[in-house]
């Protein structure tokens, strides 16, 4: 048997713990593994998700506005947030 078998703190079993110490690696790494996952799905949805929301929102909000002042018409209105909406 090789000498490093018997040296403390080969493995991550001979932490002290035994089998725990084994589980608890394996639980602390698959937990920064979906840490890192949630991140960039986070990142990712911002960037695409809110943006459009955003930008439909803003759209409406410029239709209403116009429509409140008498720019355009019932039907124009109602055209135009059926584009919106459709998209």
């Amino acid at each position: 048997m090789p000498y490093y078998y018997n040296c403390p703190g080969y493995g991550f079993m001979d932490s002290g713990f035994g089998i725990l110490g084994g589980i608890f690696s394996i639980i602390v790494f698959v937990f920064i593994v979906l840490l890192i996952v949630m991140i960039i799905r986070w990142i990712a949805r911002g960037s695409r998700g809110r943006g459009m929301g955003m930008m439909w929102k803003n759209s409406l909000n410029i239709l209403k506005e116009r429509y409140a002042k008498g720019e355009i018409t019932k039907e124009e209105f109602d055209r135009v947030k059926k584009d919106l909406e459709e998209k």
